[in-house]
């Protein structure tokens, strides 16, 4: 177990855009970053370059896939290595009709044998790790050895790293929104895939939101994945990179003017509107005096006509004085 656990940001569809990564990338140094979930009929049929572009600051930074047939799962992450993403990753977590009626997603891990035969076909595929984004357990399929199950079938492919939501999934009557919030956080079952599986890199997801809570985990499992609390208050990832790597990142106002450089710069090269790129910084300043003011500014100002990178500056005012 490392003294330094990994912290990481979860893939989060319509949020963990390139632009929030690398905003989240201005607050931490040492965090691994994961894009929105990208299925293989978007990659194979669709614009690959849309999907896949990234900042190099973003690095280290992980290319989550949506898929559950091998050969296109394999085809997609040899795209991923070859736009240079640090590491492939299959969701087998999201709850939603839309993935489900795809077969992929939470859904998958009813069917392990075929998991890990796409994890396989990934990992024949490329050079860089594979690894799987799960849950516990979904709907009636919800005990150790359902989950032990799902872990040792791939575990037999030689896939090493699991992210685990310490909660099941229920595929039907609940929302992906209460999918995160009703089903019960079970952390003493993700970490008994640790203390069983000792070799193996376990990173824990879910209702990950207070540094002291984290503390308190910290030598059961290799990593933490953080989702909504990252994107509602970013600054969170500062507070864990400077209690467990021991790095002060910068204030508030320099990531506000770092972010507002990469938004011009954006702008320029790509057109990419700014509004497009404010509502990812609207949590910058939670909690803090001003915070209404400073999302106000950044819900408004950008929509109107002949916006600039200059509403930072407008909303800086209302908390920076």
């Amino acid at each position: 177990m490392k003294n330094k656990p990994e912290i990481s940001v979860a893939p989060m569809m319509d949020w963990t855009d390139r632009h929030c990564r690398y905003l989240h990338r201005l607050i931490s140094p040492n965090a691994r970053l994961y894009t929105e979930m990208v299925t293989t009929g978007a990659l194979l049929h669709g614009d690959v370059d849309r999907h896949l572009r990234f900042d190099e600051a973003e690095h280290p930074v992980a290319l989550q896939l949506g898929g559950s047939n091998p050969d296109d799962l394999a085809k997609a992450a040899e795209l991923g290595q070859q736009y240079g993403y640090d590491e492939i990753n299959l969701n087998c977590g999201c709850p939603s009709d839309r993935v489900q009626n795809g077969r992929f997603g939470a859904c998958l891990m009813k069917e392990p044998e075929l998991v890990a035969d796409c994890m396989a076909a990934m990992n024949a595929a490329v050079d860089i790790p594979v690894t799987i984004k799960c849950r516990i357990g979904i709907d009636a399929y919800d005990d150790w050895d359902f989950l032990k199950t799902f872990v040792d079938k791939s575990v037999d492919k030689n896939i090493i790293t699991f992210i685990i939501h310490a909660r099941k999934a229920w595929l039907s009557g609940l929302s992906p929104k209460e999918n995160r919030e009703i089903p019960p956080l079970d952390y003493e079952r993700a970490a008994l895939v640790k203390e069983t599986y000792p070799h193996l890199w376990i990173v824990l997801n879910g209702g990950l939101t207070h540094t002291p809570q984290i503390v308190k985990l910290r030598d059961k499992f290799d990593g933490f994945m953080i989702g909504r609390e990252a994107y509602s208050n970013p600054m969170f990832l500062a507070e864990l990179e400077e209690e467990l790597h021991g790095q002060t990142t910068r204030s508030r106002k320099d990531i506000a003017l770092a972010y507002k450089t990469y938004m011009r710069a954006q702008h320029d090269k790509y057109g990419t509107p700014f509004k497009s790129m404010t509502r990812h910084i609207l949590g910058l300043y939670h909690g803090q005096p001003g915070a209404r003011g400073f999302r106000r500014a950044l819900s408004t100002l950008p929509y109107e006509d002949g916006a600039t990178e200059s509403v930072i500056d407008e909303a800086l005012k209302f908390v920076e004085g």
